[in-house]
């Protein structure tokens, strides 16, 4: 038997985009065993809620991540919403479901430049993020803001979208999916990719499920699990059926979150198509007494956000489960057995949020 190395991985690495920290025991070049190191960063976003109210806590829930920001602040406004009983306008829902999904695209096509990157493909790392920077343009023009939208608050959104508005945006739709068709040919077939994926980290359909595994972690496995098909927001109203993949591989990993960002582009045509007129907000008097459990899909799975209020204006629990949080026992296991030069690669296949882990 080979003499064990323990050798830290990270929490700053070329290849990752935000500062997990994993020390890997290797036996020669293999990895039998991964051990994460959580709490890099503490920022006591959940203990703000003592000192902000629970409208200023909105702007607060939106910062635990910028990828993520508006589904935060999404998650953090339906469940006030649901314990204060308050119904807002349909359109707000549509409009909710739109930045959704645009949130949804930034943060893929975000992750999968940082894929072709690991991948040493760097033309196509800029491609990646020259397609986002259109979604991001969109999110500039309608809310002013590119990572922090603070456009969410309890009772609907704060800014509409005119109709021109939203043909143009149902244009772009269409540039982007053609040029993303041609992008993302490379990633299905290019033979250095599927070497370095397919096969690469296998993470079974039970194991999955066991695990708790959530998102294109869990889907890839064949775990049929979403949050939009709850119903929640506009999402009653489109049509789609969650993308599955049953290899549980690298390589169906990053083919559920492509197939994910097409799957977003057209559930923003048909959001666009379907909006009603009408208010996008309505007033919220009083204070919220009660608890609520809310769960939202982001680009990387299930957010849970439980919420306790007293009946003042400050709560008394906010905590929110993030899915990177739940993806990290499924990540240990697909490393086990594992090449060290394959772990950079594994690592991004989860599309690790570590400002989210780290609230």
């Amino acid at each position: 038997m080979s003499d064990r190395t323990v050798i830290p991985f990270g929490p700053q690495h070329p290849v990752l985009p935000e500062p997990i920290h994993l020390d890997l025991v290797l036996e020669d070049e293999t990895v039998v065993e991964a051990i994460p190191q959580i709490g890099y960063i503490h920022r006591g976003l959940e203990k703000l809620v003592e000192k902000k109210d629970f409208q200023q806590y909105t702007f607060v829930a939106e910062r635990i991540c910028g990828i993520c920001s508006f589904m935060h602040g999404m998650g953090y406004c339906m469940s006030l919403e649901s314990i204060m009983d308050v119904k807002i306008p349909d359109r707000a829902d549509f409009l909710r479901t739109i930045w959704a999904e645009l949130s949804r695209m930034h943060s893929h096509l975000l992750w999968l430049g940082l894929l072709a990157d690991a991948f040493g493909f760097e033309s196509l790392f800029m491609h990646s993020w020259r397609l986002r920077e259109q979604v991001l343009d969109i999110f500039e023009e309608t809310t002013g803001g590119r990572v922090i939208f603070s456009v969410c608050e309890i009772g609907g959104v704060k800014k509409d979208i005119s109709s021109e508005t939203l043909k143009k945006i149902n244009d772009t739709m269409y540039v982007i999916e053609k040029e993303l068709t041609e992008l993302t040919t490379v990633f299905f077939k290019d033979s250095s990719v599927k070497y370095r994926t397919k096969g690469v980290g296998v993470l079974s359909k039970q194991l999955a499920f066991e695990l708790g595994a959530v998102g294109p972690m869990g889907k890839a496995s064949g775990l049929n699990f979403d949050m939009r098909t709850q119903g929640y927001a506009a999402y009653k109203h489109l049509d789609f059926t969650p993308v599955i993949d049953t290899e549980g591989d690298s390589y169906a990993r990053t083919s559920v979150r492509i197939k994910e960002i097409f799957q977003s582009i057209d559930l923003i045509r048909q959001a666009i198509s379907l909006i009603p007129e009408g208010d996008i907000k309505v007033k919220v008097t009083g204070n919220p007494n009660g608890e609520h459990f809310t769960r939202v899909e982001q680009p990387r799975g299930e957010v849970i956000y439980y919420t306790k209020a007293n009946g003042t204006k400050f709560l008394d629990r906010v905590r929110v489960r993030t899915p990177t949080f739940a993806n990290v026992p499924a990540l240990l296991e697909t490393l086990k057995g594992c090449s060290l030069a394959d772990v950079p690669i594994l690592i991004l296949t989860i599309d690790p949020c570590i400002s989210c882990t780290e609230r």
